[in-house]
């Protein structure tokens, strides 16, 4: 189990204005936002989803075959 860091500030600057902010980080939130902003933006974010757009395509196009093969077969 991750050991879990938080903070919680409380400032109070006026009667009708309050601040609450609550920060928690871990080891592997802040790995995984950095793969993530890597794969999803930039050149390389977008040959991931182009790649990731070719093949869905080819597994609905084999998912069709598959089923149009089963349903259309002569018995």
């Amino acid at each position: 189990m991750e050991v879990q860091e938080s903070s919680i500030q409380y400032n109070r600057w006026s009667n009708s204005q309050d601040e609450v902010s609550v920060n928690m980080s871990t080891l592997e939130g802040v790995d995984c936002e950095q793969i993530c902003t890597k794969l999803c933006t930039g050149k390389l974010g977008i040959a991931m989803k182009v790649a990731g757009g070719i093949v869905l395509f080819w597994v609905i196009f084999m998912i069709g075959y598959v089923t149009g093969y089963y349903i259309h077969k002569c018995k």
